[in-house]
């Protein structure tokens, strides 16, 4: 029987243990949704399933129950190739964790089943096709176990689109393991994969805990595929130009040709696909996690688990299989909860590819109707001109009462038109051919056009010759598409994309039925994701303070050959730079800083939040700190030599340098040999800014199209600012530089 969760009493005292492991080790002050109420079942011993969108705070869900539970909690999941930075990220904050995989030598292996029988462990991950091997539920069954959390539990249904064959086995779970309780997780399922995932997991008696599926932060939009290549770059330049983001391509050729596009456009993207090498996919996989804005193209076989808080955007050049995949893949945006865009592009020939490799897949009839439902869905939501977010949560069974006000159709609402006329030309040309062409051919006879082809068939004769000039050809195409999305006509891709006709059209033709068509909007510069918390602070003159915490978090992580953000998130450094801390105490409040990373790295987030502070102050005496980097530079140190010396991060050297530049204790030559001129020409665009953006670097790097690095602004500003302070008149800062 399914069991849907009501409010239950919760054991006030379990729940408060679970709430200091949340404060000590994970740094959050409270609990979010329904986290608190299923941590505490399964720390009672109960089953249960959760759905939870992408950056709701499943993991929490098992990891918690896993610290608070005797013995092991085991993590089955299908996400070999992110194992690794599952555990670095738990062993940051002290967890005891690790993995066994195939990617692991026998001499791993075996100290980590030692571990795991010592009971030196708190979680171990383990993929689904490992865990159901004999050896491997002997060794689980002679060590404590504290309960099994089932990652990507839709992988289980064979009607989902990421469907793995060896969950279908882990129902073993339940009959060598009665007493232990499981939780299964997933974002993404509608209710018939949700009762499939109950059935074959054997966990009818679970209680089901269902998030609300809304992702606000996120930005919905789609528009008309034109021309793919430059609607990218048009979107990625207005909007992302320094993200990370995910592109989506249905193909791996089309995956390899757009990658190297990005790339000659002058941007840091990667290919992943399954055709590549596992050597490769690791790579680039890894480059993705700890490197700053990579645009990784890629196909549905990237994304699943990626972790990666500060994806900014997540663009479709080609349309999902249905929207269960469309909703996971964009829901890797945005995971920090800051603004974020899902765009997509979209055309008639996603609707015959699509559904060509319906036709053609090796499903029974059974599973071609259900995917053929959910296609039918994925095409409703691209045509549509109500609220995008309102589809997608009616589609998982939720309410959103009001238009969001963040997707394309809110904030630029399209026109929507009486189309019944012209669909019936439209159908009426269809087959008064012979239901033989496709869509070019049926738009040049709609218009008038005489060629040898048409003139050979005849058609330049029928009645409809002609009898579309109302409407341009890109017009009609996106009448055919419409109607094709709506299945008024079939594409025969076996008769070269042949427009059939669809007995739904004849009430249609025949006037009995009225068709309204969304009227194509022109690209605009809206659509952007809201401005950022970490937008809004960098305008408030924040950005040296962000840059010089990114740059100690980037040298810490490359020290551990760990993703930056496992160190700590853009939020946790935004409120750094937002609340200024003093000192252990104040930073400890911060969300994300629990005990062990507090221990870690608070001392070292202190230094450089107070070195700055000591920049910051105009015209203060510059620190002893400070002193000594300016006096291994006088002395002919080069900048690498004196960050090696006294083993300081580059930023916080390249502040105490321009200090120096700035008071008059350094020239700019001492740093930065550079050319007279140049200078000259430097100076002219600085003196063009407004007064306070000569104070910020941001706006002077964009003015030089980031042709220098900030390190070397910084710098050169510092001597504009003491030529200004210094020269009377127009103060072209120059002099102090040479």
């Amino acid at each position: 029987m399914l069991i849907t969760a009501q409010i239950l009493l919760i054991d006030i005292l379990q729940l408060k243990s679970c709430t200091k492991i949340l404060q000590s080790v994970f740094g959050h002050d409270q609990f979010r949704g329904n986290q608190s109420i299923i941590i505490d079942q399964l720390v009672s011993g109960h089953d249960v399933l959760v759905l939870m969108p992408t950056g709701g705070g499943k993991s929490l869900c098992y990891q918690i129950p896993a610290l608070e539970r005797d013995g092991v909690g085991v993590v089955i999941s299908p996400l070999i190739a992110l194992m690794q930075d599952q555990v670095d990220a738990l062993t940051q904050l002290g967890v005891r964790a690790a993995f066994l995989n195939s990617n692991l030598d026998r001499a791993t292996q075996y100290e980590v089943e030692q571990q795991l029988r010592q009971g030196e462990l708190d979680l171990l991950y383990v993929a689904p096709e490992r865990l159901i091997l004999p050896n491997m539920l002997a060794l689980l069954s002679d060590v404590d176990i504290a309960l099994f959390a089932i990652d990507e539990a839709h992988c289980v249904s064979q009607w989902g689109h990421d469907f793995r064959a060896d969950y279908l086995k882990l129902s073993v779970l339940a009959e060598q393991f009665p007493n232990v309780p499981r939780i299964a997780l997933t974002a993404t399922a509608d209710e018939r994969t949700r009762q499939e995932m109950i059935q074959r997991l054997g966990m009818q008696n679970a209680s089901v805990y269902i998030s609300s599926f809304d992702r606000p932060n996120i930005r919905y939009q789609v528009t008309e595929k034109q021309n793919p290549r430059q609607q990218l770059l048009r979107f990625i330049r207005l909007f992302h130009a320094e993200d990370a983001g995910i592109v989506y391509c249905l193909s791996r050729k089309k995956v390899d040709d757009t990658s190297a596009w990005l790339a000659d456009q002058g941007f840091n993207a990667l290919p992943y696909h399954a055709g590549l090498s596992a050597e490769v996919r690791q790579q680039h996989q890894r480059r993705f996690l700890q490197e700053e804005a990579v645009i990784m193209v890629a196909t549905i076989a990237f994304g699943m688990g990626i972790d990666k808080p500060d994806v900014r955007f997540v663009a479709h050049l080609d349309l999902p299989k249905n929207l269960e995949a469309y909703y996971q893949e964009t829901g890797r945006a945005g995971r920090d909860g800051e603004a974020a865009d899902a765009w997509m592009l979209y055309g008639l020939q996603d609707v015959v590819k699509l559904r060509q490799m319906l036709d053609s897949g090796n499903g029974n009839e059974q599973h071609k109707r259900a995917e053929s439902q959910k296609l039918e869905a994925m095409l409703g939501f691209a045509e549509s001109a109500r609220c995008r977010r309102q589809l997608l949560l009616h589609y998982f069974g939720e309410t959103l009462e009001l238009p969001c006000g963040n997707c394309d159709v809110c904030i630029d609402p399209p026109e929507t038109w009486d189309g019944t006329e012209v669909a019936q030309k439209a159908l009426s040309t269809v087959h008064r051919t012979g239901q033989r062409f496709g869509v070019a051919y049926l738009t040049d006879v709609l218009l008038g056009r005489s060629n040898q082809r048409i003139e050979d068939f005849g058609h330049n004769k029928i009645s409809t010759w002609g009898i579309g000039t109302e409407l341009d050809q890109q017009q009609w195409r996106s009448v055919f598409r419409q109607l094709v999305a709506r299945a008024y006509l079939h594409v025969d891709h076996e008769q070269y994309g042949a427009v059939k006709l669809v007995e739904k059209c004849r009430p249609l033709l025949r006037g009995e039925k009225r068709i309204e068509f969304r009227k194509e909007t022109k690209a605009t510069n809206k659509g952007g994701s809201k401005k950022s918390l970490r937008k809004q602070l960098l305008n408030n003159g924040n950005e040296e303070l962000w840059e010089a915490l990114r740059a100690l978090r980037k040298q810490l992580s490359d020290e551990q050959g760990v993703p930056p953000y496992v160190i700590f998130h853009d939020a946790t450094l935004m409120e750094m730079v937002e609340l200024a801390p003093e000192n252990l105490e104040q930073m400890a409040v911060i969300s994300g800083i629990g005990a062990t990373k507090l221990e870690k790295y608070g001392d070292q987030f202190l230094v450089a939040l107070k070195q700055f502070s000591s920049h910051e102050q105009t015209h203060a005496e510059i620190t002893n700190t400070a002193l000594e980097s300016i006096r291994l530079c006088k002395q002919g140190n080069s900048l690498d030599e004196i960050v090696s010396a006294r083993a300081l991060v580059e930023s916080t050297v390249v502040n105490h340098l321009a200090a120096g530049i700035e008071q008059g204790t350094l020239q700019l030559s001492d740093v930065y040999p550079i050319d007279e001129q140049e200078l000259k020409g430097l100076s002219d665009i600085w003196w063009t800014l407004s007064e306070e953006d000569r104070g910020r670097l941001k706006p002077f790097y964009d003015a030089l199209d980031g042709a220098y690095e900030y390190s070397h602004l910084k710098c050169i500003r510092a001597a504009f600012q003491f030529s200004a302070r210094h020269v009377e008149g127009q103060g072209q800062a120059v002099d102090h530089a040479s």
